[in-house]
């Protein structure tokens, strides 16, 4: 059972287009500018970008192995700042490209692979991922992972898996002119008993409605700490067990 808080970092990196050098520079000198916390999380395709300023959405170009050039930057942050470390991949398995998310271990290794299961509309050019999300162990709590537009479905597909878990990640690159994510996510953390840790892309190139806003939810569905512009967001979160 734990009992020290889990200590989070979510980067609230800006939005940024085929510039991965620069966004994962960033997220170093963020990851390196206060204590390091047990466990970080970028937004959704935030190496990448999600949308081009001229709106063009397909990601395929940027798509690797599960073992290319991103997931290795990715894991050797993991290993710079000795945390647990979440972030994008746009994967190609064979013909197939998918939406994917993976977290390390301080060491490097993989300790969850998830493919989102319910592409936004304009992801046209990615297959659904068809396991359910992952629940993995960082530091004595149980963590699950679900990317955006998979909040949608969670209470009905994923009720297991939330149920289960402690923390709730949950990567985004929202896009709403009027931002429902604080009920939607808080109901999720009332109705399973999970805190949320939310990492969403920050203002930048293109700049749309939802954008920021990143933020970590307790249990009981508070808001523990709210992003107010891009940068790292700190927070300790109780995952001990529930009371009632």
């Amino acid at each position: 059972m734990r009992e020290a808080p889990l200590h989070v970092a979510v980067l609230e990196l800006p939005a940024r287009w085929n510039e991965p050098a620069v966004v994962l520079a960033e997220a170093d000198r963020w990851l390196a500018s206060a204590q390091a916390p047990d466990l970080a999380l970028l937004p959704e395709a935030a190496v990448t970008g999600y949308v081009s300023p001229e709106r063009d959405f397909d990601l395929s170009p940027f798509a690797e192995p599960v073992d290319g050039p991103t997931a290795n930057a990715l894991a050797s942050l993991a290993r710079a700042h000795g945390c647990y470390l979440g972030g994008p991949l746009i994967e190609r398995d064979g013909p197939s490209v998918y939406n994917a998310f993976l977290v390390f271990a301080p060491d490097g290794a993989v300790v969850a692979h998830y493919r989102k299961r319910h592409p936004w509309y304009p992801e046209t050019w990615a297959t659904p991922g068809n396991a359910p999300p992952p629940v993995f162990e960082v530091r004595g709590a149980l963590v699950t992972l679900a990317v955006c537009f998979d909040a949608q479905f969670l209470a009905d597909d994923a009720a297991r898996e939330l149920g289960a878990a402690d923390v709730l990640l949950f990567p985004s690159a929202w896009v709403e002119r009027h931002d429902s994510r604080g009920a939607l996510l808080g109901g999720l953390a009332r109705r399973f008993g999970i805190a949320v840790v939310n990492a969403n892309w920050g203002v930048g190139k293109p700049s749309v409605p939802g954008q920021g806003g990143s933020r970590v939810l307790g249990r009981d569905g508070a808001v523990l700490a709210m992003a107010r512009g891009a940068g790292r967001l700190d927070a300790r979160i109780d995952v001990g067990p529930s009371e009632g």
